[in-house]
């Protein structure tokens, strides 16, 4: 996971705070997910193409995704609270976790569907409605992902992230089912379902992905290497700070948590370390804003191992 600046830079949406941006990303999920379903549902309907009923699927688990991703990023900005001290940005987590099972579902169903299609061919009517679709599906689904990439250029959000692989293998899907579409209309007519095959690969394959990442968020995945060296390089930043050791990470939706202890003189007095740690924070959040940081003194030389089972004297003992 990288660092975010402050504000995400676009046109007509650079004024938007983060929280805005993810705010309206996931709306227009939402908007974006019901057209789509609505249009797709009247073209199957009409023209009876596999194609066009992997992308419905498709676009049907969007839209359920979109709503609860747009419930899940609300929730994981609720305060902190007694019965959740470290905040509730899991519940994305969560969230990306169902999408993953969602997509699971749709791939198996419409592979079923696929295969009985070759098995029992059926010719596509109103192929021009169907291609029209599809454009118009590609179209919005473009403008909805740039909105998304815009978000998460500054926010965290797994949530965010795990709906805009939805989009963005939307955008693989329509296409294949568009070359689908059109090789049926050429002649090819199982061309359609095969399409529909692979699309449904594709589903299985995205899920995957979103499954990894909400996995890392629940099992309290550190930060990459590069990125705790970097804070562990802003927390040294500062003579009086002698050595930085138990520095951990953890993702949670869309903030990170730091811990650390640093090693000072001594003969610091505790105003002046407190200070030093205050002033450490304030490093770490100009360039990790969304963090929830705690940092613990020590005096250099004379700190007994602590911390509990993560200790480092626990961890070499086991």
């Amino acid at each position: 996971m990288t660092s975010k600046p402050p504000h995400a830079k676009g046109p007509g949406l650079h004024n938007l705070s983060p929280d805005s941006l993810v705010r309206l990303a996931t709306t227009l999920s939402v908007v974006t997910a019901c057209v789509m379903v609505a249009m797709k549902g009247v073209t199957l309907y009409l023209s009876g193409s596999q194609s066009i009923l992997a992308s419905l699927a498709d676009s049907g688990l969007d839209l359920l995704a979109s709503l609860i991703t747009f419930g899940a990023v609300r929730y994981a900005k609720v305060p902190p609270d007694k019965e959740h001290p470290f905040g509730h940005g899991k519940a994305e987590a969560f969230s990306a976790l169902f999408q993953a099972g969602l997509v699971f579902a749709s791939g198996a169903l419409v592979m079923q569907s696929c295969i009985h299609n070759l098995q029992n061919p059926q010719p596509i009517t109103r192929s021009g409605l169907a291609i029209g679709v599809l454009i118009l599906s590609l179209a919005l689904t473009l403008g909805l992902v740039f909105v998304q990439n815009l978000a998460l250029k500054s926010s965290q959000s797994v949530a965010v992230s795990a709906d805009r692989m939805h989009y963005v293998t939307d955008l693989v899907s329509n296409g294949v089912a568009l070359a689908g579409v059109v090789l049926a209309t050429l002649g090819l007519g199982f061309m359609d379902a095969v399409a529909g095959f692979l699309m449904a690969a594709w589903f299985i394959w995205g899920a995957v992905n979103v499954l990894k990442e909400a996995a890392d968020h629940l099992m309290d995945k550190a930060l990459g290497d590069d990125e705790v060296a970097r804070i562990a390089g802003l927390i040294a930043n500062d003579e009086r700070v002698l050595g930085v050791h138990q520095l951990r990470t953890r993702l949670t939706g869309p903030y990170i948590q730091i811990q650390a202890h640093v090693e000072m003189a001594p003969t610091l007095s505790l105003d002046a370390a407190h200070q030093i740690i205050i002033a450490a924070e304030k490093r770490l959040l100009d360039i990790f804003p969304n963090a929830d940081i705690l940092i613990h003194p020590d005096p250099k030389g004379r700190a007994e191992a602590h911390a509990g089972v993560f200790s480092e004297e626990h961890d070499a003992d086991t």
